[in-house]
């Protein structure tokens, strides 16, 4: 089950489960659409992999599968 972390690696954005600005790798590296656009190339700098949408938890399972609250924040990832 994916993690659906909280929020952009690179800029700290808030990215709530129901978003659809959040991209992931397959390692469910997590960056808002913009940062992923503008500075990554759509590339995960963590694994080199491609960055895709992350798809959004239907609220009846997220209620008993909550998301990740766990931040992580590598902002020198980004540069």
């Amino acid at each position: 089950m994916l993690a659906l972390r909280p929020g952009c690696e690179c800029c700290d954005r808030d990215l709530p489960p129901e978003s659809r600005d959040a991209l992931i790798c397959s390692f469910e590296c997590t960056w808002c659409r913009d940062c992923a656009e503008q500075k990554l190339a759509m590339r995960c700098p963590n694994c080199g992999g491609e960055l895709v949408a992350r798809p959004v938890r239907p609220a009846d399972k997220l209620a008993k599968f909550p998301a990740s609250t766990e931040r992580i924040f590598r902002a020198e990832r980004c540069a």
